[in-house]
């Protein structure tokens, strides 16, 4: 099957700024917000809009199959057609920023439509995600969940306060330098901590670290400026050059694919353990080890990390402590040893979430449905060689 592919130079031949012929489905858990329909119908008079609840585990059509014969324009995060019900199909804008959920499917893996990822939903276009690997490393450094169960026993204990850190000068390795990292980049540095950038493509230019996608004015990095240093690579011996550079926190933000699936394991908790001087930890009843000094951040996908040797390294020490919004398995099971392994923060894929969730992801489609219109590349296009 043949569909519209789009090029990366405008093109005059394939115009079409009021969206002539083109139909357009929403599908989101949530209605678009008031007159957000309107707003788009204005700006594109010609397109058929058409808006249906769908969860976000949808497995089947929450439409009858045969309409999807006439949709060109898809918003969704879970649910896709067989390329067979949707022979007019050109452009999919997914609800999420990762597009693990759909490298296998065959509208993705065996036609040209293109696909676009919400990246930037997460980073730059809204912060929470950075926010939360910040409010979860500073609250382990300062012993936030030790003091609120002390609270929920109403008694007063200090504790041993002197062993508690703050986060100026430490150095943050943020392991995929994409939305989500270069907002935390640009928190981190305004802390007083510096930054270690890691990308899977070289960047060895002021205008190779640029960063080409849509963000509003005062977000993110991009122009490339907060990294002190840069390491790139696909081998174990870049990515070990980078986890041996000396962090005191590790930040997880690269896309799941084959190719990092389980790239951090043993070996990579043996390399930040072994990459700096380890640290007396004191934990709250006074208990004194020896551990590594670097807390793992993950806000990416579970299978990015091996949950095995990940709970051994934090049972060993060779980890300072972890912060783990998503996990795996995931969902995590009542019982795994993940919930009682020491100094883990644990919340269940909710570092995302966000009131204007919605209102952002509209907005990137809105951007993509003119960028259609005249001609042009799309932003936050998948890569379907590189699965992201």
């Amino acid at each position: 099957m043949t569909l519209l592919k789009f090029s990366s130079l405008e093109d005059e031949s394939k115009q079409n700024p009021t969206l002539k012929g083109h139909k357009l489905v929403i599908l989101t858990p949530s209605a678009p917000t008031p007159g957000y329909i309107d707003t788009l119908q204005k700006q594109f008079p010609d397109l058929i809009i058409e808006y249906h609840k769908s969860e976000w585990t949808q497995a089947e059509s929450p439409f009858p199959i045969k309409q999807w014969k006439d949709v060109t324009i898809a918003l969704t995060l879970t649910y896709l057609p067989q390329p067979k019900d949707a022979p007019k199909l050109h452009y999919v804008q997914l609800n999420s920023a990762g597009a693990n959920h759909i490298l296998d499917h065959p509208l993705f893996r065996d036609t040209e439509v293109e696909f676009c990822s919400a990246n930037g939903v997460h980073g730059l276009f809204s912060p929470q995600i950075s926010e939360w690997i910040l409010l979860t490393y500073l609250a382990f450094n300062h012993r936030l969940p030790h003091y609120l169960d002390l609270q929920r026993q109403a008694h007063w204990s200090r504790g041993n306060v002197d062993s508690i850190e703050d986060a100026t000068a430490k150095t943050v390795g943020i392991l995929g330098y994409g939305a989500i990292g270069r907002q935390t980049a640009r928190l981190a540095v305004a802390m007083g901590m510096k930054v270690h950038a890691y990308t899977l493509h070289p960047r060895p230019t002021p205008e190779s670290r640029k960063d080409r996608s849509w963000a509003p004015a005062g977000m993110g990095d991009p122009d490339g400026e907060f990294p002190s240093k840069w390491f790139s690579g696909a081998s174990k011996e870049d990515l070990h050059t980078f986890l041996g550079s000396g962090l005191d926190l590790l930040v997880v933000s690269t896309p799941l694919t084959p190719g990092t699936k389980h790239l951090l394991g043993k070996e990579e908790f043996q390399i930040l353990y072994n990459s700096s001087p380890s640290i007396n930890f004191v934990d709250e009843t006074g208990h004194s080890e020896t551990c590594g000094r670097t807390f793992v951040s993950n806000v990416a996908r579970g299978p990015v990390i091996n949950t095995d040797d990940l709970i051994e390294a934090l049972e060993t020490g060779l980890i300072r402590g972890a912060a783990l919004d998503v996990t795996d398995p995931e969902p995590l099971p009542d019982g795994h040893k993940l919930w009682s392994t020491r100094n883990v923060i644990l919340t269940p894929h909710v570092s995302g979430a966000s009131t204007r969730y919605n209102e952002r992801v509209l907005a990137i489609l809105e951007e993509n449905l003119g960028r259609f219109g005249r001609g042009e590349r799309l932003v936050n296009e998948v890569s379907k060689r590189e699965g992201y």
